[in-house]
């Protein structure tokens, strides 16, 4: 395999799950030791901001990532944290945590977020859509939306009522229906389930 031989590492950074009624934040940090290229014909297809992607084209793409040795890693928050936090603190939060044990000599993060890290803030760019024109943070997205639905099907298998490893967490029609009837678990989200559902009807619900 023809590796490249970069004097510059850029470390590619995204989240997956901001926007879920339950289940944790994940957030992935992809730096590549390849061009993109060599990484969509070992899975022998396109890659492109995760949401866009299938479930088995992600996994095939995350697979052809190992295959190369690209440097991954990854950072999880808590529905609890983020009840207790916020998601704003939580966005931040888990892009600081996985800058602070990363070496490169650029971080390029999907969004508009101003994150700063002692000794690495210059080297720190919130690119819009990056997710859908950097490689490094194309793939950090793909491997993001795995591992969040990983860990929601892994879920579903102690709270089957709520769908987890059909709709991932996000607040769909079935999800509303079995908060109304079961309440929240403690893999909620207390503040988006109740502006969630209070669109749809008054709630009162206890966590």
């Amino acid at each position: 395999m023809n590796y490249l031989n970069l004097s510059k590492h850029i470390c590619g950074l995204d989240e997956a799950g901001r926007g879920a009624w339950a289940g944790p934040l994940v957030a992935t940090a992809v730096i590549l030791p390849c061009s993109i290229t060599e990484v969509e014909q070992l899975a022998k297809t396109k890659a492109k901001d995760g949401k866009l992607l299938n479930p088995t084209r992600r996994i095939l793409i995350y697979q052809a990532l190992k295959k190369v040795k690209a440097e991954i890693w990854v950072e999880i928050i808590s529905a609890r944290s983020i009840n207790n936090h916020g998601i704003g603190w939580a966005n931040k939060e888990i892009f600081k945590r996985l800058i602070k044990k990363i070496e490169a000599t650029e971080f390029i993060v999907d969004g508009n977020l101003k994150i700063q890290v002692r000794g690495k803030t210059h080297c720190i760019s919130s690119v819009i859509n990056a997710d859908a024109t950097i490689p490094e943070v194309i793939l950090a997205g793909i491997v993001a939306k795995v591992e969040k639905d990983t860990i929601m099907k892994s879920l579903h298998q102690q709270f089957p009522r709520y769908s987890w490893c059909n709709n991932m967490g996000y607040g769909t029609k079935t999800h509303q229906e079995a908060l109304m009837k079961y309440q929240m678990t403690y893999y909620h989200r207390s503040i988006f389930v109740t502006s969630g559902l209070q669109k749809i009807m008054p709630v009162s619900l206890d966590i």
